[in-house]
């Protein structure tokens, strides 16, 4: 039967620290120059109607080192932009494909892939959920405190798909996770409802980010206006200028705590150019994880595993 990734409730903790662990394994063997042969023959396809650095190259890059092939598919180059109707795009790249990474506006257009589609469908992106981005950022949090329990982890900035993937992992996994907002821009109040009632954890959301980062071990910030938000970030700039991870911040946390950006980044804005460029590679680490991290995910879905 098969199992799609459309956001971290579709993971139990168990599947989660699978995936961590043959990430982590994936990882050395990379490093030790071993091929992975897992995919091949297999294809994957790559819909997108967002813009993508790291999270294409990387689905793409995961794929070809499992011995597959991605196909990239630009949603203006398809009938999808002559409104073919999902249904009829997902039965038919179903017969093509042996899985599916789509990145999107809408998270319902993400559903109705994986409602219709027979292969599986990963989420690399909606309005609402960025869930292999977090499942990347949880694989870097384990290689430098040697795991996720017990971490005070703190969000700082707005709070976006992004957040919401956070809160959705610590529903999952039991995190200890507090998210310093703007008033105005907390995270969606269903989406944190939803993960509280489910009772794993402690999820705090407040406006003060010195109370918040307090004691932190982790510190994770993003761009204070994501995309189709651009309109607003004059605006956001004012609003969220107190909320700055920069030296002055990070100075309440713990001596060892370390610093996350999903990037990309607008240095000087939520994050200060000290803190990107500063002796720890965590941020770079990070972002190499995504690749390592979209192997296990693509192994996982792709082979049963």
């Amino acid at each position: 039967m098969k199992k799609d990734l459309l956001t971290l409730l579709d993971l139990t903790k168990s599947d989660c620290d699978t995936l961590f662990e043959r990430a982590i394994e994936l990882k050395k063997r990379r490093k030790n120059g071993i091929r992975e042969t897992s995919l091949a023959g297999k294809s994957l396809g790559l819909i997108f109607d967002k813009p993508s650095t790291r999270t294409r190259v990387s689905f793409e890059t995961a794929m070809i080192q499992l011995g597959g092939a991605p196909i990239f598919i630009s949603s203006k180059d398809t009938q999808i932009s002559r409104d073919e109707p999902v249904i009829d795009t997902a039965r038919v790249l179903s017969r093509y494909l042996d899985g599916l990474v789509i990145r999107t506006f809408s998270q319902d257009i993400l559903e109705g892939f994986g409602a219709y589609a027979t292969i599986p469908v990963i989420n690399a992106l909606t309005d609402l959920y960025h869930p292999t981005q977090v499942l990347s950022d949880l694989m870097t949090v384990i290689e430098y405190k040697g795991g996720y329990a017990g971490l005070k982890i703190v969000w700082v900035g707005d709070g976006n798909n992004v957040s919401h993937s956070w809160i959705n992992a610590a529903a999952t996994l039991g995190l200890n996770l507090v998210l310093a907002c703007p008033q105005g821009y907390y995270p969606n109040a269903a989406i944190l409802k939803r993960a509280m009632d489910i009772g794993n954890g402690a999820i705090r959301v407040m406006s003060d980010p010195i109370a918040a980062v307090t004691d932190a071990d982790v510190i994770y910030t993003d761009v204070w206006a994501s995309m189709g938000q651009e309109s607003e970030h004059i605006a956001r700039k004012k609003v969220f200028k107190a909320y700055q991870v920069n030296q002055e911040l990070v100075r309440h946390a713990r001596n060892d705590a370390i610093v996350m950006h999903c990037l990309p980044a607008h240095r000087g804005e939520e994050i200060s150019e000290e803190m990107m460029d500063g002796p720890s590679p965590v941020i770079w680490d990070q972002s190499e994880n995504k690749m390592h991290m979209n192997k296990a995910i693509l192994e996982s879905l792709m082979t049963n595993k």
